[in-house]
């Protein structure tokens, strides 16, 4: 395994995060256990979960995963020798998450009430990361390009947010904390506010990043190289599309399209992702790759990239998918993906 030092911290995580987002739902306990035990054998050291998993959100299994990795904690007794990252929902008209709210809301009151609920959960007394899973201001989140400005008052103050989070730190329930789903201006209000309070600043970014939505590259990867907030990319894999399994409409028994909400996986079912994918495909068959660990190993090697976080619903794609950190990518290969970027640029955003 290879290891990134987080900067402005004292952690080095493995270049390869395991994701946990299944887990309690479309993956049993056992399930977790066994890929969490295989994780770690193979070095990997960090994993990222969130208050709102497992997915799709409800009512009846939020939480699941947090409890899931608190057992294994308990049973393994491995909780300092894993760099843990949890996540507090942004907000939302979900009103299940917090008592007496409404909605759930970046505000000190809310983000207290959400660690306590997930240490809890987690069976341990802090979190190595704390990350908002996306702003408390109205922007598009999870697709598309474009930005559509809602004029509102209706906002929690990021000052308000950021003074939250260093009182966790300072209460020992955090060492540091992250962002996530976040936008150019919104990590430079967060790296501004904390210059002229004397706060501590982010020290990761969570977006999407994959060979189907090289965004963040557009502006993102330069704000992270040069104010050294590393990007822990999700979805490297674009949803499972760059395993090709979802070509041609198929939709195999048990995958993630199989089991989601249909509109949830609309990101992924854009006019230009079948014919990207069976470009990729055709790269990895030409140089005799696996086209899941030619995603992959796309991620590693980007100087913006800290961590790329993979998720698994089976062993052999979570062997697969390990196992990627080991490839390297030859100059041909790399200059063939870019080529193909140029042709279809980033058809699941």
């Amino acid at each position: 395994m290879k290891f990134n030092k987080i900067f402005n911290t004292d952690l080095n995580v493995s270049a390869i995060c395991l994701g946990t987002m299944t887990w309690g739902d479309q993956n049993s306990e056992k399930d977790g256990f066994e890929q969490m035990d295989y994780a770690f054998s193979q070095g990997i050291n960090f994993f990222d979960t969130a208050e709102v998993y497992s997915v799709p959100p409800k009512r009846e299994t939020c939480g699941n995963t947090n409890r899931i990795i608190g057992n294994w904690f308990q049973k393994t007794k491995n909780r300092n020798k894993i760099i843990l990252a949890d996540k507090v929902v942004g907000r939302s008209m979900w009103d299940w998450f917090r008592p007496d709210e409404k909605e759930t809301r970046l505000s000190k009151k809310q983000i207290n009430y959400a660690i306590d609920n997930s240490l809890k959960n987690l069976k341990t007394d802090y979190v190595d990361i704390y990350q908002l899973h996306w702003p408390d201001r109205p922007i598009n989140v999870f697709s598309g390009l474009e930005y559509e400005h809602t004029e509102t008052s209706n906002v929690i103050p990021i000052l308000e947010t950021m003074e939250a989070m260093n009182d966790l730190i300072k209460a020992g329930k955090i060492k540091h904390y992250g962002l996530s789903n976040e936008t150019p201006w919104g990590m430079s209000q967060y790296i501004k506010l904390a210059e002229k309070y004397n706060l501590k600043k982010p020290v990761t970014i969570q977006n999407a990043y994959s060979l189907l939505n090289r965004s963040y590259e557009v502006s993102l990867s330069e704000m992270s190289i040069r104010e050294k907030i590393g990007l822990l990319a999700y979805s490297p894999l674009g949803g499972g599309c760059l395993t090709g399994k979802y070509l041609n409409g198929q939709k195999p028994k048990g995958s993630r399209a199989d089991f989601w909400p249909f509109e949830r996986f609309n990101r992924y079912r854009t006019l230009n992702t079948d014919p990207a994918v069976k470009a990729y495909c055709d790269i990895a068959k030409k140089h005799g790759l696996d086209i899941a660990q030619m995603a992959l190993s796309f991620c590693t090697i980007q100087k913006f990239i800290t961590s790329t976080i993979i998720g698994a619903t089976s062993m052999e794609q979570l062997k697969t998918n390990i196992a990627s950190i080991d490839l390297k990518l030859e100059n041909d290969v790399i200059k063939e993906i870019n080529h193909t970027q140029l042709i279809y640029s980033n058809p699941c955003p």
